[in-house]
């Protein structure tokens, strides 16, 4: 079967024909293509067309696709079985090397997705606060969980609805929405609510309305507020984690979160998450303490060897990160110079391996507002010429583009001749 057919057909077994949404490329006059093994950079459909992968299974695939060393390692995993709902020495191997290796994570807790892990944080600092309130920020995705779905970015705005229906009004009571970059109004939450606000969530490098990173003065003030209110800050770095930097955007700042959330990276492409952060916090749970988070497949001993051998190539081969450092420059120069040669209003915004071509008139992209002055029409318009010149890109502008170790000069000067005939 080609790509069309099997979509369609999907369309009567699977809602939409896909399990996620923006798989199905709605408001693109397209069907998606069905993808059917990668290799490096490099990804092939149904119809066996090869396209250079910029979404790398949305950030995961760091090392590119099918890594050789990840690979080899499953499947020594796999001769001793797929799963035992009991602890492994794997999850341990996994666990310490990830509190060794980062920065302000003394203990962590494995589950199986960045949903998981981030409703995990919330209720974790819910019940050592003994607080109820949250803050989010508008343009912030942190998964499918009803509290977060308020101003959440890429999959709300690409379906175009202002939230999700099957949402309690009563779920969202205790979620309140700041500003992204705006500090004003967080004080001004602070200042109603101090005294109920468990925690602080932030994608310090978000990627869910696009590639935007948080500013250094914003984030200092955000660390001052919450220690004046004691409330905890979460970095949701599931996106960012290993992949801005091995120590993830935290890194970037001169500021402590209080809990890390990670996940996609981490496990080198199989379902994983993991939340950490404080020992004083992180003890809360049960059963060392009252908090309850459980999980039948959390530290599945197939994942847990994906995510050692994944973190630990990454770990020991810096030049990785300063690699796609260099090619990321050089794919940004490259877009700006074309786009300006055509007159083609945008703003790039990148932080390492992640990158968005916003089309806007905007001199900057900073916040929420300003992602949604992006030209849509346009976009897909680029989007749609991109696909079919064999450049796989994310089919949202709200979403982030990403970088592998894989990719180099030849991927480059192939994404900018596509450009060019734009």
């Amino acid at each position: 079967m080609n790509n069309s057919e099997i979509f369609q057909l999907s369309q009567k077994y699977m809602p939409g024909g896909v399990n996620s949404p923006v798989r199905a490329f709605k408001g693109l006059e397209i069907d998606p293509p069905v993808i059917k093994r990668g290799e490096g950079a490099y990804i092939y459909d149904e119809n066996d067309k090869k396209y250079i992968d910029f979404v790398g299974a949305w950030g995961p695939m760091l090392l590119g696709h099918k890594d050789e060393d990840v690979i080899s390692s499953m499947k020594e995993a796999l001769d001793n079985g797929l799963a035992f709902g009991a602890p492994t020495y794997l999850e341990l191997e996994l666990a310490k090397f990830m509190c060794e290796t980062l920065e302000n994570v003394d203990m962590v807790r494995m589950v199986n997705s960045g949903t998981e892990a981030t409703m995990s944080a919330v209720k974790l600092a819910r019940g050592y606060t003994g607080r109820d309130k949250i803050i989010k920020f508008s343009g912030c995705y942190h998964g499918h969980f009803d509290g977060f779905l308020v101003s959440a970015g890429s999959g709300v705005l690409t379906g175009g609805i202002p939230g999700s229906a099957g949402v309690p009004k009563g779920s969202i009571s205790n979620t309140l929405v700041a500003e992204y970059n705006n500090i004003s109004s967080v004080k001004a939450i602070f200042n109603a609510f101090g005294e109920d606000i468990a925690a602080v969530i932030i994608e310090p490098v978000a990627g869910n309305m696009g590639v935007i990173k948080a500013e250094d003065a914003f984030m200092n003030e955000l660390r001052a507020l919450c220690d004046a209110n004691r409330s905890l800050l979460i970095f949701d770095e599931v996106m960012s984690g290993f992949r801005v930097a091995y120590k993830g955007a935290q890194s970037l700042f001169d500021v402590k979160p209080d809990l890390v959330t990670y996940a996609k990276i981490m496990g080198g492409g199989m379902p994983c998450g993991a939340y950490g952060g404080r020992r004083d916090i992180m003890e809360k749970l049960s059963p060392s303490g009252p908090i309850y988070q459980a999980g039948t497949m959390s530290g599945n001993p197939i994942v847990m060897t994906a995510g050692i051998a994944t973190l630990k190539k990454l770990h020991s081969n810096p030049m990785y990160y300063e690699n796609i450092e260099k090619y990321g420059a050089m794919l940004e120069r490259e877009i700006k110079d074309i786009l300006s040669q055509k007159g083609i209003a945008n703003v790039i915004n990148r932080c390492g391996g992640m990158m968005t071509l916003f089309f806007t008139k905007n001199e900057n992209v900073k916040t929420y507002d300003d992602v949604k002055t992006c030209d849509i029409d346009l976009f897909n318009k680029y989007f749609t010429h991109m696909l079919s010149e064999g450049i796989y890109l994310p089919p949202s502008q709200y979403e982030a583009m990403f970088l592998s170790v894989k990719h180099g000069d030849k991927e480059i000067q192939s994404f900018s001749e596509a450009l060019r005939r734009l």
